[in-house]
């Protein structure tokens, strides 16, 4: 049978970044060649991510099965507006990494293995997002962990190998809650088809069983999110990666765990087993407090920025635990903006590091003298991060925290606001230390020039216009991610496109 557009654009999210990493492979220690399949393949996938986008927004949820076998038995790849919405800031991710990696000092002798690993963590990250069964997640997930183990010890040195030990077992440990919680679904459901689990699950005549299976899913994947009390792994990786190793992990990695989450509690247990919303708040909470508080006792900007990705990721749990469409929509919202300012802070930390020469406050210094428009392409998703408005941060916040008032968790919203002004403490920071006050005597001055510098900033503007993009145009995405957060409150459209026939 002939594939479909569907068919294509359902396919081409994974099967482009995977050709580009056998591509890359193929052709290791040719930089020019590797580099140009890394440009060629993230703009493509931008494309088709863009058309997919597209098809969902005109045509509702969508979905394909591999081979022609009907689901639920065979491979389902699906897409609503937040699986495309992932999928095309998973292409935008790809591409800005992919040029800024260019100018990354660090990545010299690094990259004949950059180039393919990158494709399969993009190949892993998206099929992870389209994936429509628990068992092909699974599959992405390890496909996306693989690569991202070899890509976190890029460079070779002690602190990455010991920092890649405590990702590998933290993640291998979720890892394996996560086959023993599949095990248990097949067992009581039959199927691990999302959409037939969707059915089923709410039939189950031992719900305590059904209970047990939420809760190893919601720890596996609250693990991979890093979220309160299992972010630890988190802080101790990621300030050891290179700069566009980090801002795709930053980016990425966490999101997968939220979005699986986001997908099992609307999708599989809609009705919260009585038990999720309150553990989620608790959970919310501690990521929140527990992450702004690590940003705010640090010095060092890449340690700033990974207690920050943690404390974000409450902010995302508490759409999950109210779990209404106007607070899934926060979630989805919140989830698209801190893609791309968290991805932006860790590359102008890497400008940061050739501009000044260190990552460390205390090192730095007068940067704003030096170099004004790196102060300016900080000053956008550093603010955008604190939740100032007009950025997109503003909007996002005010998402989560009105859903949280409209709820009546008053203490949870008022946690969120309170970890915006700390957040808002550490920007400040880093703004004042490195580029407001004089380098401490003695400090050589360094200068970021030539193509090297359009190179880095080139990324960094792009992913700042989409964050004011965002806060100033503000009513087509706030639409969007209401539409999107009907549709997982609503659930009825997935399980028709996936077991009705849809292609």
């Amino acid at each position: 049978m002939m594939a479909s557009r569907t068919d294509w654009l359902l396919a081409l999210p994974v099967l482009l970044p995977l050709g580009a990493c056998a591509l890359a492979t193929a052709l290791h220690g040719r930089i020019a060649a590797q580099r140009l399949v890394s440009l060629a393949a993230s703009a493509l996938l931008l494309l088709g991510a863009i058309a997919l986008v597209a098809e969902v927004v005109a045509r509702g949820v969508i979905a394909t099965q591999a081979g022609d076998w009907p689901a639920p038995f065979g491979i389902t790849l699906v897409a609503d507006r937040l699986g495309a919405a992932m999928v095309l800031i998973t292409a935008l991710m790809y591409a800005a990494v992919a040029v800024f990696a260019r100018a990354e000092p660090d990545m010299a002798g690094q990259e004949a293995y950059w180039h393919p690993l990158l494709a399969a963590l993009v190949a892993g990250v998206a099929g992870s997002f389209l994936a429509g069964d628990l068992f092909n997640l699974y599959v992405w997930f390890e496909v996306m962990l693989i690569a991202s183990f070899g890509l976190l010890v890029l460079g070779g040195g002690r602190e990455q190998l010991d920092a890649a030990l405590k990702y590998a077992v933290l993640n291998l440990t979720a890892t394996t809650v996560f086959l023993v919680a599949i095990a248990m679904a097949y067992g009581l459901t039959g199927t691990l088809n999302l959409a037939d689990m969707a059915r089923k699950m709410p039939a189950v005549e031992n719900q305590g069983a059904a209970g047990a299976v939420a809760f190893l899913l919601l720890a596996a994947f609250g693990a991979k999110a890093a979220v309160f009390p299992l972010f630890f792994w988190l802080p101790a990786a990621y300030h050891t990666a290179i700069a566009p190793v980090a801002a795709i992990f930053a980016a990425l990695l966490t999101k997968v765990g939220v979005y699986a989450m986001l997908r099992i509690v609307t999708l599989v247990f809609p009705e919260g087993q009585g038990w999720i919303g309150p553990v989620l708040w608790v959970v919310a909470a501690g990521t929140m407090v527990v992450g702004v508080l690590g940003a705010a006792a640090h010095w060092e900007i890449r340690r700033i920025l990974s207690f920050h990705i943690i404390s974000q990721i409450g902010y995302m749990i508490v759409g999950i635990a109210i779990a209404t469409p106007f607070a899934l929509a926060g979630a989805v919202l919140y989830i698209l903006h801190h893609i791309v300012v968290k991805a932006n802070l860790f590359l102008v930390a890497g400008a940061i590091r050739r501009a000044g020469g260190s990552f460390s406050l205390a090192q730095l210094g007068a940067l704003w003298r030096r170099d004004p428009w790196l102060g300016i392409l900080f000053a956008i998703p550093a603010l955008s991060l604190a939740g100032l408005p007009p950025l997109s941060g503003f909007w996002a916040k005010l998402f989560v925290v009105k859903s949280g008032f409209d709820a009546g968790w008053y203490w949870l919203s008022a946690i969120a606001l309170g970890t915006g002004i700390l957040t808002l403490y550490s920007m400040v920071k880093i703004w004042m230390e490195a580029f407001w006050k004089e380098p401490p005597e003695g400090t050589p001055e360094f200068l970021l020039s030539g193509p090297e510098r359009l190179l880095m900033l080139l990324p960094i503007a792009a992913l700042g216009l989409v964050t004011l993009t965002i806060g100033l145009w503000t009513e087509p995405f706030a639409a969007f991610a209401l539409e999107a957060g009907n549709e997982l409150a609503g659930r009825e459209a997935y399980i028709a496109a996936v077991l009705g026939g849809a292609r």
